[in-house]
């Protein structure tokens, strides 16, 4: 049985959708399924590979994004009895750029031996990060981008709400639609609940900008800078009314003090502290 479940997440870009399934199945098909969420993609751009789709008026319009797309696909799961056949959860979207190797392996081989890494994160050879992670290949820490993530299955049952499993509440808070911040969330509802969140250079993982920046009109999707003000704007505003913080700032030192708790209760692991 393979552990993991990949999930990509595409809006009308069916073939760079299909060179990325394809590119991870060569190297890590005895490892992993995969599964595509189409989110409102026109028909003529669906990608072949897809596994669900939605097509109300509202998700045609707007597209899920991040969060309440992989709110879908894992509530698909869960729903289709599908969830507790997997260990793992590789979250990413359609311009993410894989090695072309058994990278995958390696994740499950990291979360294999660090029992309490709830999430777990490659790294990219465009972050800071990595000069942190140059001798120590592994690293626990209280913010990470929200670029690919690779989720273990008891952490995502620790937090997952199946009040009315869907695409606005399953792991990420769907109501904060463009995601600023979302990662912080994810990660202090980790470090609360006794796991912990890594990264890693063993690993490398990056992101083609050039589909938002080139793309932005097949995507149907804010051009970059638009996206960025209304990012900026909404997520800011969602942050505010949940949480009181009226910057990110805050919400990073509110992460912070759950990271450090983290290692007051498990003093073993100080050596992955930064």
């Amino acid at each position: 049985m393979k552990e993991i479940a990949t999930l990509i997440l595409n809006r009308n870009l069916p073939k760079e959708t299909d060179r990325l399934v394809e590119s991870i199945k060569k190297y890590n098909k005895q490892y992993t399924d995969i599964f595509v969420i189409d989110s409102g993609s026109d028909k003529k751009l669906i990608s072949k590979k897809t596994t669900w789709s939605i097509n109300t008026k509202s998700i045609k319009v707007n597209g899920f994004r991040f969060g309440r797309g992989m709110n879908y696909g894992l509530s698909q799961l869960y729903k289709e009895k599908k969830f507790d056949n997997y260990k793992y959860f590789f979250l990413i979207t359609n311009d993410t750029i894989v090695e072309n190797n058994n990278f995958l392996k390696k994740l499950s081989s990291i979360m294999y031996k660090n029992k309490k890494i709830g999430i777990l994160s490659p790294c990219s050879k465009l972050w800071g990060e990595k000069y942190l992670l140059k001798k120590y290949k592994l690293k626990f820490f209280w913010y990470i981008h929200n670029n690919a993530y690779f989720l273990r299955k008891e952490f995502i049952k620790d937090i997952m709400n199946l009040d009315s499993p869907g695409f606005m509440n399953f792991l990420f808070d769907g109501d904060n639609f463009r995601g600023y911040g979302a990662e912080l969330e994810l990660i202090a509802k980790a470090y609360i609940n006794d796991w912990s969140a890594a990264i890693t250079s063993e690993v490398f993982v990056g992101e083609n900008v050039t589909y938002l920046l080139k793309k932005n009109k097949q995507i149907k999707t804010d051009d970059f800078d638009k996206n960025i003000k209304l990012y900026l704007e909404e997520g800011k505003s969602w942050m505010k009314k949940k949480y009181g913080f009226s910057s990110k700032w805050s919400m990073n030192m509110y992460v912070k003090l759950f990271y450090n708790n983290f290692f007051n209760n498990n003093p073993d692991l100080i050596k992955y502290k930064i």
